[in-house]
């Protein structure tokens, strides 16, 4: 069985925003405009993406 993968890509700049936000989008290994990454669809990952809403955006659920 696969598990279960959410694309997430980074929509805005972290500059001018709390430090927090800027080490969440680290964290979702994101950093760079229009940034991509496919990670694993676990609680801490959504956790972490609902954090960022306004930096980060759900483009894609496969599994």
């Amino acid at each position: 069985m696969a598990k279960k993968t959410i694309v997430v890509k980074q929509i805005a700049s972290p500059i001018r925003r709390p430090a927090i936000q800027a080490k969440t989008l680290k964290g979702l290994g994101l950093g760079k405009l229009n940034r991509t990454r496919e990670l694993e669809d676990t609680p801490a990952i959504r956790g972490m993406v609902a954090k960022i809403p306004h930096l980060v955006q759900i483009i894609e659920e496969r599994g």
